[in-house]
């Protein structure tokens, strides 16, 4: 079958119901798609981005082309963050602490479905964060990571039980699930007992191609309205314990010590996790060279990666690291921790260390921030391992395998993308 071949049209329906600055990352996974799918104007398929009524802005200007977005009436049940207010949560973990095996998947552990994708007639639910519902619809998955099974002590048992609840419920439903990285596949297979055949790797790309480039102006207003120092290190992440800012805050207090005092700024809406780190900081004597900017749009996101000297990374478990892709296509080097997915993700263009051990750490930073030409060197490589990823080929890589899933003829460019497979 060649490219140009007539293939039937299909309609799928991707989870977006969020609100904007909640969901850290996994927003950006969705902007990133939205921007992908977008950009598939080559055929007659069509994407609906389900999202939450007065919860849609966000995603708004992402959509378009082939792409629409499918306005739902809000529900705590089965939404990000509501299934852990529901009343039914506590009742599932004591069931599970009962059994003293994980509770079964099915509808157990998934809310009923909803009834603007019932009404919208599509081919296939895609679920785009670690919560879902039940369906009928042939479905994809995409769990993210599974940090809860390799680090319970950052989780409470309540959530333990429900995160054990939700994954299998969704895995079974699913028709596929989505790994980021061979890494990812092996875990999700040795973790939850998968078959190979039902997962995929569908690798992510820099989410800030999808952004606006800065202006001068841009530049200096992000750094005027935040506050900045004249160079920085910068760590986009929202302060959860496995983001292990604590370490970081030892490593650059290691640092201090020897004379070099690297002021750091900590992107994200933080929600009251910044405290136990701004407590340490004050404690380690810190402070002054500390800077939470709280949530920050596209443009000043942007602009960060442009002012900042390098990118750390410490983070003690990833399914991905999109910061670390992010930073190469924007030429900043990066010093990353050397766990899960993240030495195939850079690939030798970051300079590594163990997250574990804060003088590790601060060695790889004090590194990349005093060497010029180890800097210039490593921003040479990051640029060129971004360049193999971008969102137009996850989106067609995505396309392939929704006309698969739902028995649509596949092109040559299908089966292609399906034969050539994962790139980490």
């Amino acid at each position: 079958m060649t490219s140009s071949t007539r293939v039937r049209p299909v309609r799928v329906c991707l989870d977006a119901r969020l609100v904007s600055g909640d969901r850290g990352g996994v927003e950006q996974v969705i902007i990133g798609l939205a921007d992908g799918l977008s950009r598939l104007t080559d055929a007659r398929d069509e994407y609906l981005f389900l999202v939450d009524r007065d919860n849609e802005d966000w995603l708004r200007p992402y959509v378009s082309g082939p792409c629409r977005l499918l306005v739902s009436e809000p529900s705590s049940f089965g939404h990000p963050g509501g299934f852990l207010a529901d009343r039914g949560r506590r009742a599932m973990a004591r069931l599970r602490r009962r059994l003293g095996r994980p509770a079964a998947g099915g509808p157990i552990g998934l809310p009923p479905a909803n009834r603007a994708v019932e009404r919208a007639s599509v081919d296939l639910m895609q679920f785009t964060m670690q919560v879902g519902f039940r369906t009928d619809i042939p479905s994809i998955f995409q769990p993210q990571d599974l940090q809860h099974i390799h680090l319970p002590e950052f989780f409470s048992p309540e959530t333990l039980a429900e995160r054990d609840i939700i994954y299998r419920a969704l895995c079974d439903q699913a028709t596929m699930v989505v790994a980021n990285s061979r890494w990812g596949k092996r875990d999700l297979i040795d973790s939850l007992g998968l078959p190979d055949d039902k997962v995929e790797i569908v690798p992510y790309a820099p989410v800030i191609e999808a952004y606006g480039q800065p202006s001068p102006s841009d530049l200096s207003r992000t750094r005027s309205s935040l506050g900045l120092p004249e160079t920085f290190a910068l760590y986009p992440a929202k302060a959860w314990p496995h983001k292990n800012h604590l370490r970081l805050l030892e490593a650059f207090k290691l640092l201090h010590d020897r004379g070099l005092t690297i002021p750091v700024v900590f992107t994200g809406a933080q929600n009251g996790l910044d405290k136990p780190v701004r407590e340490a900081a004050a404690r380690l004597g810190v402070s002054e060279q500390v800077l939470f900017t709280g949530f920050v749009d596209p443009i000043q996101l942007r602009s960060l990666y442009r002012l900042a000297r390098l990118l750390v990374f410490p983070s003690l478990f990833e399914g991905w690291g999109m910061p670390i892709l992010e930073a190469f296509a924007a030429e900043l080097p990066v010093a990353s921790s050397n766990v899960t997915c993240l030495p195939d993700l850079s690939a030798g263009a970051a300079r590594l260390f163990d997250p574990w051990d804060p003088a590790d750490i601060a060695a790889a930073i004090g590194d990349l921030w005093t060497d010029e030409p180890k800097r210039i060197e490593m921003a040479r490589l990051g640029l060129a391992r971004a360049s193999v990823f971008s969102w137009e080929r996850t989106a067609r890589v995505f396309r392939a395998h929704y006309r698969r899933l739902t028995g649509r003829g596949l092109t040559s460019e299908d089966l292609e993308i399906l034969r050539t497979g994962a790139l980490v």
